[in-house]
C-alpha cells in the first residue's frame, strides 16, 4: 500500500505542481481589504479540489472573518484519526519593486517556484493534500482517519480561530494533528520542530501636547513625545540583551543539559546566521547559542515606531503623539496574559508624567511543546529519514503558530510540526519553495500516515 502511493505521488508530479501553480495564482492576502474577494476565491479553490482528489464532507465554513475549509476522510475503523492544518492566506507582497518575479505568477525557474504563499503555507499544506490524493487514487484508503482544516486568517492575528474551534469541537475531534509550516535549519537535513514560541503583541500610543507645536516657541517647555517613548522602549533591555521587565523571566522552563546537546546537535553556524540575517553580529542573551536564543529564549521586540514628521525636508515641530507595535516572543511555562499584564505595569511605571499613553494588548498565543518520545515525533522521526536519507534534526521553533496551542487545549489533541521548506524569503519579496522540498514533501507526509497508524497500533 505505501510503496503504491509512492510510486503514484512519483509518476504525479507535474500535474501536482501545476495544481499548486493555480492555486499559488490566487493572491489571497487576508491583511488587505481589496483581497477579501481572493480570499474567498481561494477557499473555494481548495475545497473544490479536496472535493476532486476524494475527501468527504468538504465544507467553507463561515467565521466572523474569512471562512475556513473543512474536509475528511474517516473510512478506516478503529484506526487513528489525525487532524491536518494549514492556513491559505497569504501575507502582503510590498515592496513590489524588490520582487525579481511576478508574486502571483507561480514561475518555475532554477529549480524553485516563485510566489507569495509558495513556502507560507499553500505549498507545504498542498504537499498533505497531494499525499492524501496519491494514497486514495493508488489504494482506495487510507492508513489512518483524516480530517482536513484550512485557515484563511493565519496572516491576520486568528481571531476567528479559538471560537470556531470551540464551536466546532465534535466536528473536529483527533487523536493528533499535523502541521508542515516553518523552515529546515539547513539545505537537505529534515527537521522536526517539537516546540513553538508563543507571541504576545501590544500596540503603545502616547500623546503630550494637544497638537503639534511650533519646536522654537515651545521646544525646552515641552515633553516631546516621540522622545519619551523612545526612551521608554530603550529601556526594555539590559546591554546583554536581556529583558528589564520585572517578573519576565520568573516562568520561563529552563533548559536541560540534555536538551541542550539535542538543540545544538543541528550545528547552526554564525556564517549561515550571518547568510540569513544579513546582520554582521549577534546580539543577545550570550549565554545562550543561537539556536537556543532562537527557539527556547524569550524576547521583546519593538516591531515599528512612528510619530512627527519623517517626510524630505524639514518641519520643525513637537510633535503631539507618537507609537509604537511590541511583539513578545514567550516560552513554556509562560502565560500571555500574565506577559502583557507586567509589560503594561512596567511602561506604566515608568512613563513620565507629562505624556498620557494608551496600551493595547491586540493578541496572544501560548508556547507549545510536545515530550520527544510521543508517538508522533517518533513517526516524523522515521518518515523524515526515510525520505531524505539522513537523519533529522530536532529543534524548537522561534516562531508561533496559535492553532498549536489550540489544538492541544481545546481539542485535547498533541502535534508534530514538520516543515517542508527552507527560509524561503517567507514574508520577504521572492517568496520561493524548491520543487525538491515540494516534493519530497508529499512522500514525507504519505510516509508520515502509514508510520503514525502503526505507531498508534503499538500504543493500543
Amino acid at each position: 500500500m505505501l510503496e503504491k502511493a509512492l510510486a503514484h505521488a512519483g509518476r504525479n508530479q507535474q500535474a501536482y505542481l501545476s495544481q499548486l501553480q493555480a492555486y499559488l495564482r490566487i493572491p489571497s492576502i487576508s491583511t488587505l481589504p481589496e483581497h477579501q474577494t481572493d480570499v474567498a476565491r481561494a477557499a473555494e479553490w481548495v475545497a473544490a479540489d479536496m472535493q476532486r482528489l476524494g475527501l468527504r464532507n468538504v465544507r467553507v465554513m463561515p467565521s466572523g472573518g474569512y471562512p475556513f475549509v473543512y474536509g475528511e476522510w474517516l473510512e478506516a475503523p478503529n484506526a487513528a484519526t489525525l487532524l491536518i492544518y494549514g492556513h491559505y492566506d497569504v501575507q502582503p507582497v510590498d515592496p513590489l519593486d524588490a520582487w525579481q518575479h511576478d508574486p502571483f505568477g507561480a514561475e518555475i525557474q532554477g529549480g524553485k517556484i516563485w510566489a507569495r504563499g509558495a513556502s507560507d503555507n499553500k505549498g507545504q499544506h498542498f504537499a498533505h493534500l497531494k499525499a492524501i490524493e496519491s494514497c486514495l487514487a493508488a489504494t482506495g484508503r487510507l492508513p489512518l482517519n483524516v480530517k482536513v482544516l484550512l485557515e484563511g486568517e493565519e496572516e491576520s492575528l486568528s481571531q476567528n480561530l479559538e471560537p470556531f474551534l470551540r464551536a466546532n469541537r465534535r466536528l473536529l475531534a483527533a487523536d493528533t494533528g499535523v502541521i508542515s509550516d516553518g523552515a529546515m535549519i539547513r539545505p537537505g537535513t529534515p527537521e522536526i520542530d517539537y516546540g513553538l514560541r508563543g507571541v504576545v503583541a501590544l500596540e503603545i500610543r502616547v500623546r503630550g501636547p494637544g497638537r503639534d507645536l511650533h519646536s522654537g516657541s515651545y521646544g525646552g517647555t515641552v515633553l516631546n513625545p516621540v522622545q519619551a517613548l523612545a526612551a521608554m522602549l530603550a529601556s526594555l533591555h539590559h546591554e546583554n540583551g536581556t529583558v528589564t521587565i520585572p517578573g519576565f523571566y520568573d516562568r520561563v522552563r529552563p533548559l536541560t543539559p540534555e536538551e541542550r546537546a539535542l538543540l545544538n546537535q543541528a550545528g547552526y553556524t554564525l556564517e549561515q546566521w550571518q547568510r540569513e540575517t544579513g546582520a554582521r553580529l549577534p546580539w543577545g542573551e550570550p549565554e545562550f547559542t543561537l539556536l537556543e536564543r532562537i527557539g527556547a529564549r524569550p524576547t521583546c521586540e519593538i516591531n515599528g515606531i512612528w510619530g512627527g514628521f519623517s517626510e524630505e525636508g524639514m518641519k520643525t515641530i513637537i510633535p503631539a503623539s507618537a507609537g509604537a507595535k511590541i511583539t513578545l516572543r514567550i516560552v513554556p511555562d509562560q502565560d500571555p496574559d500574565e506577559i502583557a499584564r507586567l509589560f503594561q505595569e512596567h511602561l506604566q511605571s515608568i512613563a513620565p508624567p507629562q505624556i498620557q499613553m494608551d496600551i493595547r494588548y491586540q493578541s496572544g498565543c501560548w508556547p507549545v511543546v510536545m515530550p520527544l518520545d510521543a508517538p508522533e515525533i517518533r513517526a516524523a522521526a522515521r518518515a523524515c529519514r526515510q525520505t531524505w536519507g539522513v537523519e533529522p534534526v530536532f529543534s524548537r521553533g522561534g516562531g508561533s503558530l496559535p492553532v498549536v496551542a489550540a489544538f492541544q487545549q481545546i481539542l485535547g489533541a498533541p502535534f508534530a510540526l514538520i516543515p517542508f521548506g527552507l527560509d524561503d524569503n517567507r514574508h520577504s519579496p521572492n517568496e520561493h519553495l524548491g520543487l525538491e522540498y515540494f516534493f519530497n514533501g508529499i512522500q514525507t507526509a504519505i510516509r508520515y500516515y502509514y508510520s503514525l497508524s502503526s505507531e498508534f497500533e503499538l500504543g493500543d
